[in-house]
């Protein structure tokens, strides 16, 4: 068996796992306004069940639903109305023969709904004042839809009676996770939630019995393991979820606190330590360093350092993929792997690694949609996976009646509903006019690696026995009514128009156009040939006709050894593909000055995500002009008007790129698509072809085209 360690039993207390998959707790804003349960999330639970993870954790349930919550759409386990629910979720998981248990929550000092509610926040003391400039790259639109109060929060530092209230909701909520058949319990002791606050030295000064050392901060959580077990009885499973590190965080937990801490829960009769760490966000991208941790395996060197320190299994979270975890569990860093963000994007990834169907799993690709939509008050969706959250609605079934559709180009949209019909039992054929699949992805690869998984998975499933898939080929409407086909669907993408008229002369003027000839495995063209000395264009053409840059990591590869680019680069247009582009050039020791004519830079990425690139470029001194708009272009500078300062700037380059294009709908109505309506034949158009929406909406469009003819 492939990755024998992960896929070994394992135990939590007397629970037996079929293996060591542990699908790590997330908010999902999932659950009905009033916390219950409903067919959404009951559904979602389902399938990763299905998926065959040997235990899925239910994320931050609130032990004092509405107090507490950090969420709107958040589960509560406060009242025993929440039971039926919880039972039917318990009841579909114990039916694919994994098991589940309820993470116990109170957000404390980030209960947002106790905020705009109008309810005191329960804190250990005062919380510090915390600078940070997340906000700035947050647009008038996105700030709105933040859930946020109408006067300032009610700070109520926690008496006696508060403590107790507190250990009460967490063990009568213990009481109902075990009727409602759960098979453990996590209590959330990490992320600067309520015991979390009082662990760490930053957030609690107080000068009773639960302040000063770490022996005392550790008394609440020492207090509600107490009671909790009390409830439970001594052989059902609880454990404990725990920071090794407050990042960022003057006096915050320590790994040294955590080892201690987890020492103690032990003695207190927890049956396991969930390892975590926490940032504070005194900028955007901190929330990348924990605890959705960018750097694969972030926390598992400190996991390991407390599992030597104790006798009970350890659990790791923090972008562990098959290879790391099955090495980590054979070598003693870890007992259980908890994985989350890759669960949304495939919940059948367990079985898939136990198949050693590695590229048969759909990747996450490490965009921060996910968690980005909690922060607008949205239900959590997966950029790469459309029915993540809607399971219930948009399931993939087998036809009775097999189509023939032909889908007319090979990017992310046209591949993803060649996937999705194909496995409904359609017959399918993809045709690309180039010689290559992916489109603008192959480039969008190149610029951030992580988007290259999904290339190679998109591509990996035309493998499908009823996808033909032909390159090289462009297909006239008589030819298409010569196949018959039921149905046709229309994925060529976006045109895209510069926003600025470039030289045929000037070799230093760059346009999309330009970079997708120069960055593709297209033959290049006359305007691309007569920006490029000879022994360039030599050895382009070379490149493209050996097959080389049909792989974005050999262009990758290539790029950082020549790109036709000078020293000093003008960007113009700080979307998402300017700012991608800079992110490139910036590691291929470019200086780079970014244009936009806007108030913000990259509104098209996920808010998480676009905190780390601005932090990025910010830290890389990459200049980044707002409210610039571009008037003229000269030979080695150009001229843009500075609306804040009402004045006209010139700006010096080596090279420009114009990366703010025009971006319109192809022209639904065409002689084209009417020729083959006026015939009987049903069009779909599918990605950027109406509408620019990049990755997400091309994989959206893909799914729903491929899931519904």
């Amino acid at each position: 068996m492939p990755y024998s360690n992960i896929f070994k039993s394992g135990h939590i207390g007397k629970m037996e796992l079929a293996n060591r998959i542990v699908m790590a707790p997330m908010g999902s804003n999932y659950a009905e306004t009033d916390g219950t349960c409903g067919e959404r999330i009951q559904s979602y639970y389902e399938a990763r069940a299905a998926g065959g993870a040997g235990l899925l954790i239910m994320g931050v349930v609130s032990v004092g639903f509405p107090h507490g919550t950090a969420e709107p759409y958040q589960v509560g386990i406060s009242d025993d109305k929440y039971i039926p629910g919880l039972s039917e979720i318990t009841r579909r998981v114990h039916a694919h023969g994994s098991k589940i248990a309820v993470q116990l929550q109170h957000a404390g000092k980030t209960s947002v709904r106790d905020i705009v509610e109008g309810r005191p926040l329960l804190v250990p003391s005062i919380p510090p004042h915390q600078k940070s400039d997340m906000m700035l790259s947050v647009t008038p639109d996105e700030i709105a839809r933040f859930v946020r109060p109408n006067k300032p929060p009610e700070i109520r530092v926690m008496e006696q009676e508060d403590i107790q209230k507190v250990i009460s909701w967490f063990t009568e909520a213990a009481i109902r996770a075990k009727k409602s058949g759960f098979d453990g319990i996590e209590i959330h002791a990490a992320h600067s939630y309520v015991i979390a606050g009082f662990l760490s030295a930053y957030y609690n000064h107080r000068t009773d019995e639960y302040g000063g050392p770490i022996e005392n901060r550790a008394r609440l959580l020492l207090e509600v393991i107490q009671s909790v077990r009390t409830a439970v009885g001594p052989d059902f499973p609880v454990w404990i979820r725990l920071d090794a590190y407050e990042l960022r965080t003057p006096g915050g937990i320590t790994l040294e606190d955590a080892k201690i801490v987890a020492k103690m829960a032990e003695e207190a009769g927890v049956d396991a330590i969930h390892v975590s760490a926490y940032a504070t966000i005194t900028t955007g991208s901190a929330f990348t360093e924990a605890p959705l941790v960018h750097q694969p395996g972030g926390f598992l060197n400190w996991a390991s350092e407390i599992k030597k320190i104790v006798s009970i299994p350890i659990i790791t979270a923090g972008r562990i993929d098959q290879e790391l975890g099955e090495s980590a569990i054979k070598n003693g860093q870890t007992d259980f792997i908890a994985l989350g963000r890759k669960l949304l994007a495939d919940p059948e990834l367990p079985n898939k690694w136990k198949q050693g169907d590695i590229k048969g799993v759909r990747p996450c690709i490490y965009c921060y949609t996910c968690v980005s939509e909690i922060f607008v008050n949205e239900r959590v969706r997966c950029a790469v996976n459309v029915a993540t959250g809607h399971e219930f609605e948009w399931p993939v079934t087998f036809t009775e009646k097999p189509k023939k559709v032909i889908i007319i180009g090979g990017g992310p949209a046209g591949m993803e509903a060649a996937r999705v019909a194909a496995q409904r039992g359609h017959q399918v054929t993809l045709v690309e006019k180039t010689n290559q699949l992916g489109g603008t992805l192959n480039i969008a690869a190149m610029a951030y690696s992580e988007n290259g998984l999904l290339l190679d998975y998109l591509i990996n499933q035309m493998r499908h026995p009823n996808i033909q898939v032909k390159l090289n080929t462009s297909i006239s409407v008589q030819e298409i009514l010569k196949e018959k086909p039921d149905e046709v669907m229309v994925a060529t993408g976006a045109k895209y128009q510069s926003t600025q008229a470039l030289s045929k002369n000037q070799k230093n003027a760059w346009d999309g156009e330009l970079l997708r000839s120069l960055l593709s495995s297209e033959s290049m063209g006359k305007e691309l040939s007569a920006r490029l000395p000879i022994w360039a264009q030599l050895g382009l053409s070379i490149a493209k006709l050996s097959g080389l840059t049909k792989s974005y990591k050999v262009l990758q590869r290539l790029s950082k050894i020549w790109l036709p680019f000078g020293k000093n680069i003008v960007i113009v247009g700080g979307g998402l593909v300017g700012c991608e582009l800079a992110e490139l050039l910036v590691e291929r020791n470019r200086k780079v000055t970014i244009l936009e004519d806007g108030t913000h830079f990259a509104k098209e990425i996920a808010i998480v995500r676009r905190w780390k690139v601005l932090d990025y470029l910010k830290a890389e001194n990459v200049t980044l002009l707002s409210q610039h708009q571009l008037t003229s272009i000269q030979a080695n500078s150009l001229k843009a008007f500075d609306a804040k300062n009402q004045k006209e700037v010139q700006i010096s380059f080596d090279d420009v790129i114009i990366a703010n294009n025009s971006v319109t709908g192809r022209n639904i109505n065409s002689d084209f698509e009417k020729s083959l309506i006026e015939n009987n034949v049903r069009v779909t158009n599918l990605g950027d072809y109406e509408n620019l929406g990049y990755i997400s909406n091309a994989m959206a469009t893909g799914f729903q085209a491929g899931r519904s003819c």
